[in-house]
């Protein structure tokens, strides 16, 4: 059996990056959203066209402020927008 290294040691102590609290805010002009808060949106918007919560395997988001618009694709084939 191979042996830890120390960093996997220092990540099971510490908790490491992957564990750490994290806030992430795009801000644009005189607007910002966290990122918390667009992918809630997403979510909600998703739920609201008929797509199911088991459904969802992955979510690419593409944030356009300048367009006022954040748009994501659900599991490759799932196209949707919402206000920034």
């Amino acid at each position: 059996m191979a042996r830890k290294s120390s960093v996997e040691r220092a990540n099971e102590i510490a908790g490491g990056f992957a564990k750490a609290r994290k806030n992430i805010v795009v801000q644009y002009g005189d607007r910002e959203r966290k990122t918390d808060e667009l992918l809630q949106l997403i979510k909600n918007d998703a739920l609201s066209k008929g797509i199911k919560d088991a459904d969802f395997d992955q979510v690419d988001v593409y944030i356009k402020p300048e367009e006022n618009k954040v748009f994501y694709v659900i599991n490759g084939d799932i196209n949707g927008s919402i206000e920034f």
